[in-house]
């Protein structure tokens, strides 16, 4: 738990591409729908925001700017006007990388309801690897 007593759960996987690689690609929102199922089967610019149709509603996703550190965080406002901070990193590990997405718990969700969380964005992370490694 973080000083706040917000818990935290750090998911991580390697993927055997380069880190600039792996980066450059899933930075590009237009990407979103191919690896990040918990985002949106479809995502749009409009008014100069991105907008994605997800399984809890309409959402809006602002991005990190893009940067030589691997940051790819992103702010996700819910339908509900609420707005979750996603720290997600792509790290340069030799030849290779690890992205690390760093889920925290909402005061209002359940443990049944982070670990389904925990598990989705597992998931998304492993579509990420599939596709990046099989190029």
């Amino acid at each position: 738990m973080t000083a706040s007593g917000t818990e935290s759960r750090h998911i991580g996987i390697h993927i055997d591409r380069p880190a600039r690689e792996v980066y450059d690609y899933a930075s590009d929102p237009s990407h979103l729908p191919e690896w990040a199922a918990g985002l949106g089967s479809s995502i749009e610019r409009t008014d100069g925001q991105w907008a994605a149709d997800s399984p809890m509603g309409r959402i809006l996703i602002d991005f990190a700017p893009r940067n030589d550190y691997g940051v790819l965080d992103h702010d996700v406002t819910l339908p509900t006007g609420e707005t979750v901070h996603n720290p997600l990193r792509v790290i340069a590990d030799t030849d290779g990388c690890e992205v690390v997405f760093t889920l925290r718990r909402r005061p209002d969700t359940g443990a049944d309801e982070f670990r389904r969380d925990a598990e989705a964005v597992s998931a998304d992370l492993a579509t990420l690897k599939r596709l990046m490694e099989r190029a």
